[in-house]
């Protein structure tokens, strides 16, 4: 019925284009499946991986993220910070406009201004939009006082403190820019009336069945030969829930890409070390490159908390212990078929600028040291030791069990708990759950996202582990206002250093992104965000 569906749904698609062949028309229009849905077009709520890619294709940031993660100009041309590290100054372009609509006169769309970027920036902290993006301003600065535009093309941000990563929230897809017109039209309903300034431009939702946008013709940016962007005409998105029928229309050539592998035919298509296997060569292609996710294992280390004061948990060499006791090489290979890389680094990933495991050192797997750790806390071979629980989810049931079972060998004895998601988050955010499953990813393009978790001010969430260590504080707070990239970089990896020799929690691995191609498809790249960036994307 799905693929029914899916079918009856680009037919209706079709017969909405104008002109041309069949074969001309699929050329030019790039095709992908979300099997989650878009739950909305306002990037307000771009808070899911499904309405940040759709929004992405809609509207553009003052600056964003290239394939290395290192911000650059986008709307903005260039910018400039005070020397108190506060106030950041954008020179924007004069030549973006929105995209047209009957919103402005003659349906014409006008220039994007300044006034734009404070209204659209302001609208996030304003609590009558409850943007679930609010988060990225709160604290930092005054809606009032904090945005201002100078003239139609300079607009100034000012913090209350410093706070560098501040510019990759602003590259984050809740900042992009809307025109005030459009809120005011459509109120709730600007979800599905979206305007921006983007690559594409809004055609067709039906909900639950097909999304459409068309390529838009005053589109500022040009590639090196002069040529307007994009290349596509349009992008043509279904909303297909099984991923099973997903991966059948892509063989079948009626999706250009698909994202993530699931786990029903992950076997089929890689080899045990991450590589396609030779049957499938020539027919897709395989994308891989990391994203800055880390998936790992979290201890509950506040000791005034009764639950922690009664568990060997509270102990270090006990966490260091179960670190140690885990080949999470092995596990890569036979769970994850190489997606990913085993976490033997700290706690930060793979992706960023600032990662390096040269002067990070985690627990490469050492089961002599498991059990020499285990000695010197009072638990030779782990006799005495209390059995420890593990919470976990249903989709991560088979690596909880995996650890439970390598660390069984060592005499740690784990109960693995399978509970719901939002049974779990609570619980985390309860400080209820003393040892469990957790993944994070990187909001913004900066490890800061990763340390905030572990400073000791911040609640739960992010500090989930309850993690308290006033040096760890004081380096955080120094690297907050610190503007050479090095010695914030250096900084950072003292940090996270302190993370790993306190063992507060037991990095898995650093996730990858795995995307599956068509050999037609061109110049689709990606970074540690996997954004979908279509810009530039040819099809043959």
């Amino acid at each position: 019925m799905v693929i029914i569906r899916y079918c009856l749904a680009v037919l209706c698609i079709g017969l909405l284009w104008s002109c041309g062949s069949p074969e001309g028309q699929s050329l030019r229009v790039f095709r992908y499946n979300s099997t989650n849905g878009i739950a909305s077009l306002d990037p307000a709520f771009a808070k899911s991986q499904e309405v940040i890619w759709a929004v992405k294709q809609l509207y553009n940031t003052l600056v964003e993220p290239d394939s290395n993660l290192v911000i650059r100009p986008s709307l903005a041309k260039q910018w400039r910070e005070s020397a108190d590290h506060r106030t950041y100054t954008f020179d924007l372009r004069t030549d973006v406009y929105f995209q047209d609509s009957d919103i402005f006169p003659g349906g014409r769309g006008r220039r994007m201004t300044a006034q734009d970027v404070v209204y659209s920036l302001r609208r996030i902290m304003d609590p009558a939009t409850a943007s679930p993006g609010a988060w990225i301003f709160n604290g930092k600065l005054s809606a009032d006082s904090g945005f201002i535009a100078l003239n139609d093309s300079t607009f100034e941000i000012t913090l209350f403190r410093p706070f560098h990563p501040i510019l990759g929230i602003l590259s984050m897809q809740y900042c992009s820019i809307v025109p005030k017109e459009a809120i005011e039209k459509y109120g709730k309903d600007f979800r599905n009336h979206p305007c921006g300034t983007g690559p594409f431009r809004f055609f067709l939702w039906d909900e639950g069945q097909a999304l459409v946008l068309h390529r838009n013709p005053t589109y500022f940016e040009k590639d090196a030969a002069g040529n307007r962007l994009p290349y596509l005409e349009a992008v043509q998105v279904s909303f297909l829930e099984s991923k099973a029928s997903e991966f059948l229309l892509f063989r079948q050539g009626q999706l250009d890409f698909m994202n993530d592998i699931d786990a029903s035919f992950k076997d089929e298509v890689l080899t045990k070390q991450g590589k396609l296997r030779k049957e499938w060569e020539g027919k897709m292609v395989l994308h891989k490159h990391p994203y800055l996710n880390t998936e790992y294992l979290g201890f509950l280390t506040d000791s005034s908390l009764a639950l922690v004061k009664e568990s060997p948990l509270r102990w270090k060499k006990i966490r260091q212990a179960i670190n140690y006791g885990i080949d999470r090489t092995k596990m890569m290979t036979y769970l994850r078929n190489g997606i990913g890389t085993a976490a033997v680094a700290g706690f930060v990933p793979a992706g960023l600028p600032s990662f390096n495991a040269e002067n990070v050192k985690g627990y490469p797997y050492n089961p002599g040291m498991t059990r020499q750790l285990l000695r010197e806390a009072g638990f030779p071979e782990g006799k005495g030791l209390p059995v420890i629980k593990l919470l976990s989810i249903p989709i991560y049931a088979d690596l909880a069990n995996y650890v439970a079972n390598q660390l069984q060998e060592a005499g740690i004895r784990i109960q693995v708990e399978i509970i719901q998601k939002s049974l779990l988050l609570e619980q985390t955010a309860k400080s209820q759950a003393l040892f469990f499953r957790g993944s994070w990813i990187a909001d913004y393009p900066d490890a800061e996202s990763y340390l905030a978790m572990f400073y000791s001010k911040n609640p739960a969430p992010p500090n989930y582990t309850r993690y308290r260590n006033p040096a760890f504080d004081q380096l955080y707070e120094q690297s907050l206002e610190e503007n050479n990239d090095s010695l914030r970089y250096l900084q950072y990896q003292q940090m996270d250093q302190m993370i790993m020799a306190d063992a507060a929690v037991v990095p898995l691995f650093y996730d990858e992104v795995i995307r599956l191609v068509q050999p037609n498809v061109q110049g689709l790249s990606g970074n540690g965000m996997n954004l979908l960036e279509l810009r530039w994307v040819r099809k043959i």
